[in-house]
């Protein structure tokens, strides 16, 4: 049985193609459009997955939507209705576009599909709807290695629900609790990243990240006036202080007045108070995370727990979590975003409509390591780049490993493409760049230099499985970057009185461990556990760099510049590693060093980004 899942039209469209309950490929719009979270509809995706399992669109069984657009409709117009006569402006602007455009989006996708497959018969009678946030839990558990599961989804909204609680048992999946709109965790927290100047359903990351700068002194203020959180993990937002119900902002003017300030411009200087807000809202999304998660095993007994919705990548509450030790397991979607929501909607099809029995996992999770998109052979990439004009020396595997470590103990940075692109927001060791994590300055020179974006962010360690438990508290393995560690102590730097005292950005330059580049202010770090099982060519690579290093540790970041999407082809890699500080970039086993381009070829492409 063939199953085509696709998400679209909100953000992070995507699809994903399964067969006999196999995901054979699944990829983001974005990374082939160039347009970052690209809504549109996922025809490149679509067309790609087809042509990856050479499959025929006469032999797909179901073509599966990842929500219920009419559902959603009825959301929005009760909502204006029970806000009325607020938010007439916005209903005015909304509704044509909705009556035109959205509320018939099933006639929508089958054009689309027929455009794209030529009028292919009997497309109409295959196309379904699954309900969002049933997407959601089941790209979490039909993947993972449990038979039975708790599955917590949290998000800003589906068509109503905005956290949910599931229970997964072999090849069913039922939702047990919901908490509805206009009352969302995932929306509060995206008020606050409004607020503090970043962009929502992108700019949660870096809220997140600001969040160890700061201080929780909101945190009380947030519980008496914003939400009340109760112990059953259910929450109630005042909505006397939020806009987005029936407006085009976040939050409101009373929202300002609780704190004291209007939002931040985007691109303006960060105050303290934006970095003490962070922390706050961190704080109390944590908080309910762990209310949520106890109440799930309360009802469920299960010893497993799967994540996903937006949440689900606040890797920072996850390692809260998971120190909890609520449940014995945890294992969460690393497409946990809607991208992840085309491979649960296909998931849905195959099982809760076609109660088809259960695959079992040949490796520890179905995902394969989350390397579900194209890849391109040496022939493919030699082609492209001698179109470009690049200069480059092809070796076997083995040689570039042993000169791809050299140079980045060296402290050259390195773009690293390698296999099938990841699926989801993370690099995971396809499309990556890469450094030295014991250098102290190589944080502020990669976010600067390379990926030109703010100067706080933090970088991941991808670490070798077998080193972890020497390097990080962390109880359990991370392969998909999706749970937060502390360095061990032994690996820390002594902060003296001085360091102690410094407070905010200030933070920054301080030397906190032994891998500076990879340490947050508060001795953090998003680790990514590496096996050989999941990727074999990035483990060597690790592998090599600890023979000359005696650290098990690389640097790793998305192949990406600030407002672009990651890399897909060679094409694109070779346009970031030109226009950016790279020093070194392989493909495959093909290997590029700046120094030896054709230097006007390389002064056109740093004048794109401005770059000195």
């Amino acid at each position: 049985m063939v199953i085509l899942g696709i998400s679209a039209f909100y953000h992070d469209s995507a699809a994903a193609l399964i067969k006999d309950g196999r995901i054979l490929a699944a990829a983001q719009e974005e990374r082939f459009t160039r347009v970052k979270h690209d809504s549109s509809f996922p025809i490149h995706s679509i067309n790609f997955c087809l042509k990856y399992a050479r499959i025929n669109p006469s032999s797909i069984d179901h073509i599966v939507f990842y929500e219920k657009p009419f559902i959603k409709f009825e959301r929005l117009f009760e909502t204006y209705l029970a806000f009325a006569p607020s938010g007439f402006e916005s209903f005015r602007k909304v509704m044509p576009l909705w009556l035109k455009d959205k509320l018939f989006q099933k006639r929508k996708i089958l054009n689309f599909l027929d455009e794209l497959w030529d009028k292919n018969p009997g497309i109409n009678n295959k196309l379904l709807f699954s309900e969002h946030h049933l997407s959601h839990a089941a790209s979490a558990f039909y993947p993972s290695p449990f038979k039975n599961a708790a599955v917590l989804t949290m998000d800003g909204v589906g068509e109503w629900a905005t956290s949910s609680i599931a229970l997964g048992s072999d090849n069913s999946l039922k939702i047990l609790k919901e908490i509805h709109f206009p009352h969302s965790i995932g929306l509060l927290y995206s008020a606050f990243t409004y607020f503090c100047g970043f962009k929502v359903n992108s700019g949660e990351y870096k809220l997140m990240g600001l969040a160890p700068y700061g201080k929780p002194k909101y945190a009380k203020k947030i519980k008496e006036h914003l939400i009340e959180i109760k112990e059953d993990g259910s929450y109630q937002l005042n909505m006397q202080y939020f806009n987005y119900c029936v407006g085009f902002t976040m939050v409101n003017s009373k929202f300002h007045e609780l704190f004291g300030i209007t939002p931040r411009e985007a691109e303006s200087p960060l105050r303290q108070i934006e970095m003490d807000l962070a922390a706050s809202i961190q704080i109390i999304t944590e908080e309910i995370v762990l209310n949520s998660a106890k109440y799930a095993f309360k009802i469920t007994k299960s010893d497993n727990l799967c994540l996903a919705g937006g949440v689900a990548l606040n890797c920072v509450a996850n390692g809260k979590l998971s120190k909890e030790d609520i449940f014995k397991n945890i294992w969460i979607q690393p497409a946990s975003g809607d991208s992840g929501g085309a491979i649960g909607a296909a998931y849905v099809a195959y099982y809760n409509l076609n109660k088809q029995p259960r695959l079992k996992s040949l490796r520890s999770d179905l995902m394969q390591g989350s390397f579900l998109g194209p890849s391109y052979s040496s022939k493919q990439i030699i082609k492209e780049l001698n179109a470009l004009g690049a200069v480059y020396s092809s070796f076997s595997i083995r040689a570039i490993l042993k000169k791809t470590a050299l140079a980045l103990s060296q402290g050259q940075a390195v773009g690293w493409f390698a296999g099938r692109m990841e699926f989801g927001p993370r690099a995971l060791g396809a499309r990556s760049i890469l450094a030295d994590p014991r250098s102290p300055l190589m944080q502020k020179q990669l976010n600067l230099k390379i990926k030109f974006r703010e100067s706080f962010r933090p970088f991941a360690p991808s670490i070798l499985d077998k080193d972890m438990p020497a390097w990080f508290d962390l109880k359990r393995e991370s392969p998909y970057m999706l749970i937060v560690g502390s360095v061990n102590k032994e690996k820390r730097k002594k902060m003296n009185a001085k360091n102690k005292l410094l407070s905010g950005i200030n933070k920054l330059n301080i030397k906190r461990s032994e891998i500076p580049a990879v340490t947050h202010v508060d001795f953090s770090a998003r680790v990514q556990t590496v096996d050989k099982k999941r990727n074999l060519r990035f483990y060597n690579l690790i592998s090599e760099f600890k023979k000359i290093t005696k650290v098990p540790i690389l640097v790793n970041t998305s192949f990406n510049i600030r407002g672009e999407p990651i890399v897909n082809s060679p094409r694109d890699a070779f346009k970031c590693f030109m226009g950016t500080n790279l020093d070194v970039l392989v493909l495959e086993n093909i290997i590029l060093y700046k120094k030896d381009q054709n230097k006007k070829m390389l002064l056109n492409y740093k004048d794109e980004h401005n770059l000195d």
